[in-house]
């Protein structure tokens, strides 16, 4: 089997291969070069079959690089939207180790700014935020690196957000308030020793 033309196609970097006067399949221009594909090269069905896989492969990482070029996701995230897309799991697991070797996706940087982000807009305490971490497929070992928020400082943005809250319980009694209030606060992810904690200020402040 021969080469006997190649043309562009009107997508940009991608060509056209026809065998033999037929048309064999497109493929993308870096991999024309890779496999150093010209009119008149003799090919054998093995080496059309590399280059095909090549080129599906290649598909997935452009699939991968376009997901991640509109959020930064988790190793798990990403796996789970290329599956869905029905890729098979071979052809991911080597996109996403394209995309890990080429700093495309990294769980540690991930995830240290999946907590600067909870904290400062979301104002998520850390039970919050592990347990959104661990739902995102970062594992625990990196979590258990990575979440070290200082116990004072939580304290003080449960305490902001309590105070801003209770506004809204002001018809309510003492024991409504503590209940309402440490809902809240136990949804927005604070350990129970801050929420405790929160909980003796603010309704102290009531009584005085």
């Amino acid at each position: 089997m021969k080469i006997t033309e190649i043309l562009p196609q009107k997508r940009n970097n991608r060509v056209n291969i026809y065998i033999d006067g037929e048309f064999a399949f497109g493929l993308d221009e870096e991999l024309r070069f890779k496999y150093d594909l010209y009119v008149g090269k003799e090919v054998s069905q093995d080496f059309i079959d590399e280059v095909i896989k090549a080129e599906e492969e290649k598909k997935v990482i452009n699939q991968a690089l376009n997901l991640l070029s509109y959020a930064a996701r988790s190793r798990k995230e990403l796996y789970k939207r290329l599956a869905k897309k029905g890729y098979e799991e071979e052809q991911i697991e080597k996109a996403i180790a394209f995309c890990e070797k080429y700093g495309y996706i990294n769980d540690h940087e991930y995830a240290k700014s999946f907590i600067r982000d909870r904290i400062k807009l979301k104002k998520h305490g850390s039970r919050r935020i592990r347990y959104d971490l661990i739902s995102k497929g970062i594992g625990q070992e990196v979590i258990d690196q990575v979440l070290d928020i200082d116990e004072d400082e939580e304290y003080e943005r449960a305490l902001e957000l309590a105070k801003k809250r209770i506004k809204s319980y002001k018809n309510d009694n003492k024991q409504a308030i503590y209940r309402k209030l440490g809902g809240y606060l136990a949804r927005r992810g604070y350990p129970y020793s801050v929420v405790t904690k929160v909980l003796r200020e603010v309704l102290g402040e009531l009584e005085g």
